[in-house]
């Protein structure tokens, strides 16, 4: 039977591995922490060290026990740990002739190392996420209907239903990585140029279906698809209730921001209803567009950004043990799997209640 090793049980990595398990994969999990998965019958837990490499701790177990429950062949890593530590587990995979995917987000991509996990006999796949990710799948779809894009437009956030009196917003994910998100440079398409301009800036308000005016501002989301959807104009904007941001730029710029106390302010409430939303758009040369909406409120299995990411990633790993073939040596990004596999994964999604609306054509 092939075994799924997952490094991170933080929120969305538990959301996978206790879903993995549901579907009757021998998975494996790896992190400091794994209170959240810990009374899940049929997990194999693994309390790593706080500072310890899973793939160096995965690598000795190995080594010691010719019967431990790794086939290289067969078996896939899920790095689901957070930022710049992700990285570093990411880059030490690209040393293994194993399948890995990758979901750490992290600053420095991981096609950084792709020549390595080439020479190594490494395949990774990258940024299985709702965006990046499906996002991703979602413009290369358009791209292969609409050819050049003229503009490539994402709008995505997760965020309480509801505005209150403080921030509006929960973290789902390490809010180390969303202050990151809120600091470095956006990288988009300008021109047909790559262009990096100041992060939260192009902000503009939206009406999203249901909850009425929110605001959208560049992030630096894009990544792969900067190189890989010949488009004239590309961006990517995170999505949140009116006066989020707003009172970030202020505390930041008056000094008053506390990164620990924003982790607790921003510390996610499963009693507060939530939601996931994203809008693709892309419009071609000659003016037709193509329109997707994904959106989620979460369920009893999990938040909506664990369910809309873990989804996509999820897929991926039953997409990948289908067809070991799926992707081949090195380092590849989510729009490079084919049209076939993006329609199973949307296809997925859905049957768990996901509401994927399009591919919406829409003339000029």
């Amino acid at each position: 039977m092939v075994s799924i090793h997952c490094f991170g049980a933080g929120l969305v990595g538990s959301y996978v591995i206790k879903k993995l398990n549901s579907r009757g994969f021998n998975v494996h999990a790896y992190d400091p922490d794994p209170s959240r998965i810990s009374n899940i019958k049929g997990i194999q837990i693994h309390s790593v060290h706080s500072g310890d490499d899973p793939v160096e701790y995965l690598t000795q177990r190995i080594k010691e026990n010719d019967n431990f429950d790794f086939n290289p062949e067969e078996d896939i890593v899920v790095n689901m740990l957070p930022g710049s530590i992700g990285h570093i587990s990411t880059s030490k995979l690209a040393e293994k002739p194993w399948r890995a995917i990758d979901l750490s987000f992290s600053e420095a991509t991981p096609d950084s190392v792709g020549e390595k996990a080439r020479i190594n006999g490494a395949s990774i796949l990258w940024d299985t996420g709702i965006a990046p990710g499906l996002s991703n799948m979602l413009l290369s779809e358009s791209y292969k209907v609409l050819g050049r894009l003229k503009n490539g437009i994402i709008r995505v956030g997760g965020n309480p239903i509801e505005q209150n009196s403080g921030w509006s917003y929960m973290a789902p994910f390490s809010p180390y990585d969303v202050i990151s998100e809120y600091a470095r440079p956006a990288r988009i398409v300008r021109d047909s140029k790559v262009v990096s301009l100041p992060a939260l800036s192009e902000r503009h308000t939206i009406n999203v279906d249901g909850k009425g005016k929110m605001e959208a501002f560049l992030t630096d989301g894009l990544r792969s698809v900067l190189y890989s959807i010949p488009s004239e104009e590309l961006s990517e904007y995170t999505v949140r209730w009116p006066g989020h941001i707003q009172k970030f730029i202020d505390q930041r710029n008056d000094g008053s921001l506390d990164i620990d106390s924003l982790i607790e302010q921003w510390k996610y409430d499963s009693q507060i209803p939530e939601f996931t939303w994203m809008e693709v758009l892309a419009t071609g040369k000659n003016g037709t567009r193509i329109k997707w909406t994904v959106e989620d409120h979460g369920g009893v299995d999990g938040h909506s950004m664990a369910r809309s990411t873990g989804l996509v990633t999820i897929s991926c790993i039953e997409e990948w043990i289908k067809n070991p073939k799926m992707i081949g040596l090195g380092v590849f990004a989510p729009e490079d799997l084919p049209t076939h596999i993006v329609e199973r994964i949307i296809e997925s999604m859905r049957l768990e209640g996901v509401q994927i609306k399009g591919p919406e054509i829409l003339d000029s």
